[in-house]
């Protein structure tokens, strides 16, 4: 990948959808920042070299239009002495100096329409690198946080949560039995506290007998009595 595509896909990048596609938070703002400083290194040294060039083509295009220059005087004196044949040579020599300087001019606009560019990537990266560092982290902690969030919803999927509910189900008869054979073990076995309750209801048992009784045997009782007075 060239620096100006990766320098492109940089600037114009979401952090936070970078962030969504990774594993470590943490670890990718750092890749991130890196990356990014990285690449200004690397435009910075393009920037440099394009200007050398820039320095350079412009010198010889000034070279060469003075060549152009030279070869025009030259036909010029050429024509004054009556050499025409040393004035066409002259021309020629004048044309290919010229086409040669405005290639070069030519370069040369396309090199400070290139320094243009980069001088605005530039600007646009050393942003992005300062926001990315101001907001780092707090792009951590979002990202820690929706890798958190993330896990506990993978691990509250509904079959997770159905198999919980079916293990605490069988705990819960386990229960039951441990309870059941609890209780089958004091079948039989009285408390004092229920020997006495026995005794006392079978106080009122007797009680209420021999009230019954009572009640029973006094209409018979009144019965005889009047009989005898007849």
């Amino acid at each position: 990948m060239s620096v100006f595509s990766r320098l492109s896909d940089i600037v114009n990048s979401n952090l936070n959808a970078m962030l969504d596609r990774a594993e470590d938070p943490e670890k990718m703002v750092r890749l991130i920042i890196q990356e990014m400083e990285e690449t200004l290194v690397e435009v910075r040294t393009t920037s440099a070299r394009a200007i050398a060039d820039r320095k350079e083509l412009s010198r010889r295009r000034e070279a060469l239009e003075a060549e152009a220059a030279e070869w025009e005087r030259k036909a010029e004196l050429a024509v004054r002495k009556e050499r025409d044949d040393l004035a066409r040579a002259a021309l020629a020599e004048r044309n290919k100096a010229a086409e040669m300087a405005e290639a070069a001019g030519d370069e040369v606009r396309i090199l400070e329409e290139t320094l243009a560019k980069l001088n605005g990537d530039v600007a646009a990266l050393q942003a992005k690198i300062k926001d990315a560092k101001a907001r780092q982290n707090a792009l951590i902690v979002r990202g820690q946080t929706a890798k958190t969030r993330l896990g506990i919803r993978r691990q509250l999927s509904e079959h997770n949560i159905d198999d919980a509910l079916h293990r605490f189900e069988l705990y819960e008869r386990k229960l039951d039995d441990l309870e059941g054979m609890v209780e089958s073990y004091d079948v039989g076995q009285k408390t004092l506290a229920a020997e006495i309750d026995e005794l006392e209801d079978d106080d009122r048992i007797d009680e209420e007998l021999a009230a019954l009784k009572a009640r029973v045997d006094t209409p018979a009782a009144d019965g005889a009595e009047g009989k005898g007075g007849q």
